[in-house]
């Protein structure tokens, strides 16, 4: 199934608020829409590989789907729904971030991940298709509309093999195509 990514800015911040009171949720939100990494990415992370980090700080990984090795940079908004999420939870360093609540020291599946947001944009009355890799399309969206970031950088980041595949992520909606028939040259 194809999802879209959340562009509204005001139900970024409802599903933000959603949150406030599941730190582990809210910062797997934050997190996926800050850092443009895919989520099992996310998910691989213990707690050892980020628990130290100061705003600022690279942590690197390596993808599991491509197998290349990527960073992402802690912001102050993952920093700050970081240090909650381990302030409220009994993690240990080799515990992963997202550890499951079923079982011993299991990250949540990227399945689980789909129905969570799913729950959290049916909650916020959000319609249209969402999953986990909603979060991703999120962060390159807003990237790309509210930053002006190119598609060129973007792609770069996203670790993408082809421009075609880095076009389907950017969102461009019929909207913005039609409007650039009327400017005049």
């Amino acid at each position: 199934m194809k999802v879209e990514p959340i562009i509204n800015m005001k139900d970024i911040k409802s599903i933000k608020k959603l949150l406030v009171d599941q730190p582990r949720n809210r910062l797997l939100f934050v997190m996926g829409i800050n850092s443009g990494l895919r989520v099992q990415d996310i998910l691989s992370l213990k707690v050892s590989d980020v628990k130290d980090c100061k705003i600022g700080d690279r942590v690197c990984l390596k993808e599991k789907k491509t197998g290349k090795e990527n960073v992402f940079i802690m912001n102050k908004e993952i920093k700050t729904a970081l240090d909650e999420h381990l302030a409220t939870s009994e993690l240990e360093d080799h515990h992963f971030l997202f550890k499951s609540r079923k079982g011993k020291n299991y990250p949540l599946t990227t399945y689980a991940v789909t129905m969570m947001v799913q729950r959290w944009c049916d909650a916020i009355n959000l319609s249209g298709n969402y999953g986990a890799h909603t979060l991703r399309k999120t962060w390159c969206y807003h990237q790309r509309k509210t930053f002006g970031v190119s598609w060129e950088i973007l792609a770069k980041r996203l670790n993408h093999s082809t421009p075609s595949i880095t076009r389907r992520y950017i969102g461009v909606q019929m909207e913005e195509v039609e409007e650039i028939l009327l400017h005049t040259i």
